[in-house]
């Protein structure tokens, strides 16, 4: 579907611009106003989406596309599908709630702080609809220093510069590997097609060897486990979400984490199949060493905030966990366990920041028999806590058990393990409920503390709804994401399961079928013209054209077939001649598409969005489709 109307463009830059007249208002409560305002017109512009929607639709809807930087292939070009959805309307939920959330918390620099937050907005937004790599590279590091600025400017005075630059060099050496690879990429592409772009679709047809996917994937999944994040690159998280101020931690927690999830579905597993294919024992076993780690340190935690810092680690192990089983089961559980974290986690961040504001003090110990001085707070707690353990009829529980389900499937001992994980996670969960909530109230301070607010009711409210209601009737955001699910797994295991291809080397770096990749300089988008059919080129001067010198015979290899788009925008790229026929060697050239392998048993029904596969013969590469 190619957007009528330009909402996802809407989306991106209406919370940024409202930010910049926002800093023009002199008073600190119109500031307020103003913002929430803006993040609550968001909010509104972005249901659309929900009702619009083609559940049955696998291809990309809400398609943008325009020139940005032609001259290297750079376009605006947005898009949507069942794998974004949710991610961006958990977004434009969370920062309104936020914005309300922080009403009377921030008294500093108010504007600035309110700021940063729509700013940051614009950033992941923009992270869940690209499908141009630069642009996506973009967004990602967009969303960077408001985030540092967040934890550093207004955190927790004692710790708050140690925690932002920690936080800041775990992703920028992350996102430099990343952009290494993408670089990598952009110039392989460019070599075998003759086409330089950052196209993620185009890009997605890339043929690489299988050690060039392995590296290249590799280099991806370092930047997305980072912010994932997994164990073992996990050590920033608890020191951001101890020092960020409440509202820094519900944005990081609830949508920043999210990030590093969807760059592994929609960037790593579909650019480098066969990579993540030989990679995903490795994942599977760092997740639930991340899921048993992430709930045994949670157990011995002295601190609120520490302590639901940790268990994001054991939860977003399941969601890892579910991606790489490769089934429909493992993937729907971790699409909607994304959105399940987002509002329980985000919500007990709320929960403990309510409490640090009458208390200031995070620790357990502080507190004990707050349900007799707090019912309404305390009830609001236990709906919270329960639906982070999982209890069946609200969210967690639907979430964990598709993701049990599908490892399960995949591998036993991979469910069994992970198991362990929901067993103690209700025992952390409780046991830290019951030193805070329950028993004799041991310190005087806390028999005045008041109960929730109107404010405070109306920013817990929609979070506790949702919970409710994804636990009481799932298939209302299953259904949104179960058609692009299961075309996505049909085409990537095509990919993973296709057997390698072989192709001469000689004419690895020279196609017949365009001109030699020396010729045609970054970014100049047409494929060059084949020789003329009067005037073929003698064998002899194959070798001497390629801009590598010879390492094998040089036979033919048959120029790559231009990578389908996925999704109705996409444009049919123009087919180059095939090259004559050689008259010192009789044989005829390959027709256009030759090597192309079988089909895979799945049927595919809908256009290519991931991997494919060929075939003939020499030196291995992945066509992906």
């Amino acid at each position: 579907m190619t957007a009528t109307l330009p909402i996802l463009s809407i989306l991106v830059f209406f919370p940024l611009a409202g930010g910049l007249l926002m800093l023009a208002l002199a008073d600190e409560r119109q500031a307020r106003v103003a913002a929430l305002a803006v993040a609550g017109a968001e909010f509104l512009l972005s249901l659309p989406l929900w009702y619009w929607f083609d559940a049955h639709d696998v291809g990309l809807q809400f398609v943008e596309q325009a020139d940005w930087i032609p001259s290297f292939g750079i376009s605006w070009l947005v898009g949507i599908d069942g794998l974004s959805l949710l991610l961006v309307l958990l977004t434009t939920l969370i920062v309104p709630i936020c914005v309300l959330a922080m009403w009377d918390d921030v008294r500093v620099r108010v504007r600035q702080f309110l700021f940063c937050l729509l700013w940051l907005e614009t950033g992941i937004i923009g992270v869940f609809i690209s499908l141009d790599l630069f642009l996506f590279y973009v967004f990602w590091e967009l969303m960077l220093i408001p985030m540092y600025l967040l934890i550093g400017v207004w955190g927790n005075p004692a710790r708050r510069i140690y925690a932002a630059v920690k936080f800041f060099i775990y992703t920028m050496a992350g996102s430099l590997l990343m952009l290494v690879a993408i670089l990598v990429l952009y110039f392989q592409h460019g070599q075998a097609t003759g086409t330089y772009t950052f196209d993620l679709l185009s890009l997605y047809g890339t043929p690489l060897t299988r050690n060039t996917q392995l590296w290249l994937f590799a280099a991806f999944a370092v930047a997305f486990a980072i912010k994932v994040p997994v164990w073992p690159l996990h050590t920033w998280l608890p020191d951001a979400h101890t020092e960020a101020p409440t509202v820094g931690s519900v944005v990081l927690a609830a949508v920043l984490l999210k990030m590093g999830i969807y760059g592994f579905l929609r960037f790593a597993l579909p650019l480098f199949p066969q990579g993540a294919a030989a990679a995903a024992p490795l994942m599977a076993t760092l997740a639930i060493i991340g899921i048993i780690y992430g709930a045994l340190v949670c157990m011995v935690q002295p601190d609120l905030k520490r302590l639901i810092a940790f268990s994001s680690v054991s939860h977003l192990g399941f969601v890892m966990l579910g991606i790489f089983a490769f089934n429909l089961q493992g993937l729907q559980g971790s699409l909607i366990q994304m959105i399940n974290h987002g509002l329980s986690t985000g919500a007990l961040f709320l929960i403990v920041g309510m409490i640090y504001e009458r208390r200031h003090t995070r620790l357990i110990a502080d507190f004990g028999g707050l349900a007799r001085v707090m019912p309404v707070f305390a009830t609001a707690f236990m709906v919270v806590a329960l639906s982070s353990i999982g209890l069946p009829g609200l969210n967690g529980f639907v979430g964990e058990f598709l993701i049990l389900l599908g490892a399960f499937q995949a591998r036993p001992l991979y469910g069994v393990l992970a198991a362990t994980g929901v067993v103690l996670a209700a025992a952390y969960m409780l046991w830290m409920f019951q030193r805070v909530m329950f028993g004799e109230v041991t310190h005087e301070e806390n028999r005045s503390l008041p109960d929730l607010s109107l404010r405070e009711g109306a920013v817990l409210l929609p979070l506790i709804a949702l919970i409710v209601w994804i636990g009481v009737y799932p298939a209302s955001f299953l259904g949104k994401s179960e058609a692009s699910a299961t075309h996505y797994l049909s085409e990537l295991s095509a990919a993973m399961a296709a057997p390698p291809v072989t192709v001469p080397a000689a004419e690895a770096a020279c196609p017949p079928e365009a001109a030699p990749p020396a010729a045609v300089a970054p970014g100049e988008g047409a494929p060059a013209q084949a020789a003329p059919a009067e005037a073929p080129l003698p064998t002899e001067a194959v070798p001497a054209e390629a801009p590598q010198p010879p390492a094998a015979p040089a036979e033919d290899k048959p120029a790559p077939k231009a990578p389908k788009h996925r999704g109705r925008h996409a444009q049919p790229q123009p087919q180059p001649e095939p090259a004559a026929p050689e008259q010192v060697q009789p044989a005829p050239a390959p027709a256009a598409g030759e090597g192309q392998g079988a089909s895979p048993s799945a049927p595919v029904s809908a256009p290519v969005s991931a991997p494919g596969a060929a075939q003939d013969g020499g030196q291995e590469v992945n066509h992906v489709r």
